[in-house]
């Protein structure tokens, strides 16, 4: 008997010890499904709004997790570091350019950082541009480095199978809308360019005109005729009228190729004068007749068919009349200036 009191003593004991822990394993349990509710409940409460972010390379998780509290994107940069550190096992935030649509939860604002999900921001290059205004305008744009960009586009190896006698890449950067992402890197941009103008070519071009035989050829012309005509009805003529110059060996005597001589030159100033007409380069096909050496501009796929299936036109002469991108045609070089004339009186 005299033992027994201890062992009572002692059960009680090892019985409150057990329902404490219970208490605690509950409480914590509780604690726990608590903060996976707020975690996972979206936030913040109200309209819908959009937080953007920029996470340069190198940056903390903590870091980030900070700001996108202190800007309302998340509710605890605490519970997320928490959550990415003991449930996602750290894996790192990538750099980039983000933007969340709120209310959301933690998780998927996480998953977009560690996926790399950032922003894609468009920039449309124009039919027409060369190659240096694109790489202009793709860094002014804020895509990339122009220099960057020249250096890339001055070499033809991505075309070099299909248009083996291009130097560079004039004339293949197609011209359309994009969407690249600021960290784009300048030659994965350069890369879709040219990728583009493949596809557009397949696509949408050789399954009204099938096979090209020289590539280049048609392309060079069709940078002039994209340069010279703006109206999508005219190009068909234009491209007629230089079909029949070439046929003839005359001269293409297009100002164009001209303005592309002064522009590689440095020599243009937005104003073609009679003189400039006299510049000795192989673009200056008043001197030179024929197509010149590649071509002048990025041709878009309007100028690419009307090049590959010219009007049949007995014209060889024609001019801007400067009404809403117009131009007046004639079979003769009297016939030409007469019209010339009948306008300037």
């Amino acid at each position: 008997m005299k033992g027994s009191k201890p062992r009572r003593l002692l059960a009680r004991l090892l019985v409150a010890a057990l329902l404490l822990g219970v208490i605690v394993t509950a409480a914590g349990s509780v604690l726990l499904w608590r903060q996976w509710r707020l975690l996972h409940a979206p936030y913040p409460e109200g309209p819908v709004s959009i937080v953007e972010l920029e996470v340069e390379p190198g940056r903390s998780a903590t870091s980030i997790l900070d700001e996108l509290e202190d800007r309302g994107a998340i509710e605890s940069a605490l519970r997320a570091r928490l959550f990415l550190t003991h449930v996602l096992d750290s894996p790192p935030l990538q750099a980039g350019e983000y933007r969340f649509e709120l209310p959301t939860i933690t998780p998927a604002v996480l998953d977009k950082l560690i996926r790399g999900e950032v922003v894609a921001r468009p920039v449309t290059l124009l039919e027409g541009w060369t190659m240096e205004e694109m790489a202009s305008h793709l860094a002014i744009s804020g895509f990339g480095d122009q220099s960057r960009f020249l250096d890339l586009m001055s070499s033809a190896e991505l075309v070099a199978d299909i248009a083996p006698q291009a130097q560079t890449l004039e004339g293949f950067l197609f011209p359309d809308t994009y969407a690249f992402t600021r960290n784009a890197d300048e030659r994965a941009i350069v890369e879709m360019l040219v990728a583009t103008f493949r596809r557009r070519l397949g696509r949408d071009v050789l399954p009204v005109t099938g096979p090209i035989e020289d590539l280049e050829r048609v392309v060079t012309l069709a940078s002039i005729v994209e340069r010279e005509a703006s109206l999508d009805e005219e190009r068909p003529l234009v491209a007629g009228v230089y079909a029949n110059r070439l046929r003839r060996g005359m001269a293409l005597f297009a100002d164009p190729t001209v303005i592309y001589a002064l522009q590689r030159e440095g020599r243009w100033n937005g104003n073609l004068r009679r003189q400039d007409l006299e510049i000795d380069s192989p673009y200056n096909t008043y001197l030179y007749p024929g197509l010149p050496p590649g071509p002048i501009a990025s041709p878009g796929r309007a100028s690419l068919e009307a090049t590959l299936y010219p009007d049949s036109v007995p014209y060889l002469f024609f001019f801007a009349t400067g009404e809403n991108g117009r131009h007046t045609f004639s079979e003769t070089f009297a016939e030409h200036n007469r019209k010339r004339r009948e306008l300037n009186r």
